[in-house]
Formats: C-alpha cells, sequence, structure tokens
C-alpha cells in the first residue's frame, strides 16, 4: 500500500508542474502576441486611442469656437448696415464653372492600312 500512495504522490507532484509550466507558457504565450499586435500597429501607423481623443476634442473645441465667431461676425455686419451674403452661414458664395471640353483629334491617316 505504502508504495501505492508513493506514486499517487509522484503523479501528483508531476502533475502539478505542468500544470505551473503551461500557466508559464500561457504567460509567454499572450506576452509575445500583444508584442506582435503592437509592432503590427507601429508599423501601420496607426494613432493611438487616447491621441485620437484628444485631438478629436481639439477640432471640436476649434469648431465650436469657428461657429461662435461666425453669428458674432454676422451681428456685427447686421448692426453696420453690411449686406450679408444670402447663404445662411455668411460664407461667401463660389461660381461654379463647368469644366472645358477637350476636342478630339481627328487622324489624317484614316483607313489606311500599313
Amino acid at each position: 500500500m505504502q508504495t501505492r500512495s508513493r506514486i499517487f504522490d509522484d503523479l501528483a507532484k508531476v502533475a502539478g508542474g505542468a500544470v505551473s509550466t503551461f500557466t508559464g507558457l500561457k504567460a509567454e504565450i499572450e506576452v509575445l502576441i500583444r508584442q506582435q499586435i503592437e509592432r503590427f500597429l507601429l508599423d501601420a501607423d496607426m494613432v493611438p486611442r487616447d491621441e485620437f481623443d484628444a485631438v478629436k476634442e481639439l477640432a471640436a473645441n476649434a469648431r465650436s469656437g469657428q461657429e461662435a465667431l461666425d453669428k458674432r461676425v454676422l451681428n456685427l455686419e447686421r448692426k453696420l448696415g453690411v449686406k450679408v451674403p444670402s447663404n445662411t452661414k455668411g460664407k461667401a458664395k463660389t461660381k461654379k464653372t463647368k469644366p472645358k471640353k477637350q476636342m478630339k483629334k481627328k487622324s489624317s491617316a484614316k483607313g489606311k492600312r500599313a
């Protein structure tokens, strides 16, 4: 009976060692995958989320400031009696031009074969 319990004790030690080895292996694999993903993102010129959010907030602040200034300019123009453009945002209209058609060149060797 004593040999059986010794065998079970040895098997339990081996199993415990295998579990700790697999746990360490899992941690190493996770680190390697994380490094590969970070390397891919750096090579792809991806922007980190926090930088993107910061630039997005700056753009939103700039836009709201620009809109406030547009309203202020419109009010001042009205007070001064300056003609305000007909569009609602106060931006000057740009005249759209049609692209010029290019004439096709007629070939003089029409229908001739070499």
